[in-house]
Order: structure tokens, then C-alpha cells, then sequence
């Protein structure tokens, strides 16, 4: 019975793991609004070795549509111009000293459009990925079944209360999905 417990709790656990990693995932789009978390995932070339640029730098929002970079280490200002240049975000960086300006321009009818169905596509991905959690647990279910550490009827209340998780957690994806699609469609 604690085995098919712990496999309940890890399941959740898992759901769960995958309803953050959307939720971080969602926070990389652009939605035309500024938002530090649109450079997270830049990766800037310091002393021999490529370090994420909040290690090297501090993303602040002065206005709704503009990010402000600013390099703590002189020397490293070349480095991170080079890479916002590289990153696709519809303008070229503004330099000014050790601070670098984004002006993020504003997303069109037909960006606004893609990017909903990116945000679509991104919570199916999340969405197969729990029911996946779900699948692994309901086979290890099965298997304590069949190895007769429980019964027909505990295997029951098991696969549903797996069910009840997996509904909850898939609920949670439609419900942040649906928050920004709403977001990027509001100009």
C-alpha cells in the first residue's frame, strides 16, 4: 500500500513539475509588453565561459515597452550588445555606456495571432506531458495489482483518485494558457 502511495505522490509531483515548467516556459514569450523574463534564456560569452546574463547584468523595465541592461563589468558590455543583437526581439539594442535600451515595438494583429497559437501548442505539450505522468502511474498501479500488494478495488480508488490529479493539473495548464492567450490578444 506505501508503494502505490509514493507512486501517487510522485505522479503528483511530476504534474506538477510540468505545470511549472509551462508557466516558466509562457514567461520567455513575447507579449508587447517588457518583461525581464523575455532574456532569460540568454546566454552571454564572459571570461572563457558562457554564463546566463543575470549573472553579468541587471534587466530593469523604465517603460511599459522597454527593457535597460546594465553591465556591472565594463569589459562585458561588447559581449552582451553582441548577444541581444543575435536574439530575434524586432529591434537592435540602443547603447548608452554600460547600459544597453531595448524599445520592444509593438506586436501586430498577425504576431499577436502566431504567438497564440505558439501558446496553444506550448499547453498541448504540457497537457501530454501530465497525461503521460498519469500513464506511468496507472501502470504501476497495475503492477502492484498484479504482484498482489492490492486489490481489484483498491486499484479502483487509485486510478481514480491518479484520474482526479491529472484532470486538476490539466485544468491548471488550460486555465494559464487561456490567461495569455487573453494577454497577448489584449492590445
Amino acid at each position: 500500500m506505501e508503494g502505490v502511495n509514493a507512486v501517487i505522490s510522485g505522479a503528483e509531483e511530476a504534474m506538477k513539475g510540468k505545470v511549472d515548467k509551462f508557466k516558466r516556459e509562457l514567461t520567455s514569450l513575447r507579449t508587447g509588453r517588457a518583461n525581464p523574463q523575455l532574456l532569460d534564456s540568454l546566454y552571454v560569452e564572459y571570461y572563457g565561459s558562457r554564463v546566463p546574463l543575470k549573472q553579468v547584468a541587471a534587466v530593469s523595465i523604465p517603460e511599459a515597452r522597454t527593457l535597460e541592461v546594465r553591465v556591472w563589468d565594463k569589459g562585458a558590455v561588447d559581449a552582451v550588445e553582441a548577444e541581444l543583437r543575435k536574439m530575434d526581439l524586432g529591434t537592435s539594442p540602443a547603447r548608452q555606456g554600460d547600459v544597453i535600451r531595448i524599445n520592444l515595438p509593438p506586436m501586430t494583429e498577425d504576431q499577436r495571432k502566431k504567438m497564440v497559437k505558439v501558446v496553444h501548442s506550448m499547453g498541448e505539450d504540457a497537457r501530454v506531458a501530465i497525461r503521460n505522468e498519469r500513464r506511468d502511474a496507472m501502470e504501476k498501479i497495475k503492477k502492484a495489482e498484479k504482484a498482489k500488494e492490492i486489490s481489484e478495488d483498491d486499484v479502483k480508488r487509485h486510478e481514480q483518485t491518479v484520474q482526479k490529479l491529472t484532470d486538476a493539473y490539466v485544468k491548471q495548464v488550460d486555465d494559464v494558457a487561456g490567461s495569455k492567450e487573453k494577454e497577448l490578444l489584449t492590445v
